[in-house]
């Protein structure tokens, strides 16, 4: 995972993150998926092409709905509320060593019940497809009732 921690959500503070990501992927053989809202920064024409040189696919949501996001939304919740980031108010540079170490953590520490109680690191060089769905059979039929 690539990150960066900066004061603001432009294009060269996500493309900083983008490149941390691709500089320590492990595994380059491993095709990546990368999900996003339609952020400007993340359809900015400099974004987009790194992602094509590093041969990641994109993927953005359809209408900016933060269900049809549901990972990374899942992940910024842990962080938020596991570990609090939200609500240090430090300086730049502190800031960017708590989340280094939040990452770590998270990355390397922090099992996950869809991982099959994997940490993601685990997961990701295990170098298998596993995916935990909590939807059940019927969870997709509707019904209408009217009082």
């Amino acid at each position: 995972m690539g990150f960066n921690v900066a004061d603001n959500m432009n294009t060269q503070s996500t493309l900083v993150a983008l490149e941390n990501a691709v500089k320590h992927r492990k595994d380059r053989d491993l095709s990546l998926i990368h999900h996003s809202d339609r952020g400007l920064q993340y359809c900015a024409n400099e974004y987009q092409k790194l992602l094509n040189k590093s041969k990641i696919k994109c993927s953005m949501t359809q209408n900016s709905d933060p269900y049809e996001n549901a990972v990374a939304e899942r992940i910024n919740g842990i962080l938020k509320q596991e570990f609090n980031i939200d609500k240090y108010n430090q300086s730049l540079p502190i800031m960017k060593q708590i989340i280094k170490e939040v990452v770590e953590i998270y990355n390397n520490k922090r099992p996950h019940y869809s991982n099959f109680m994997l940490t993601p690191n685990q997961m990701h060089m295990q170098n298998q497809i596993k995916m935990r769905t909590y939807k059940t059979k019927n969870s997709s039929k509707l019904s209408l009732t009217t009082v």
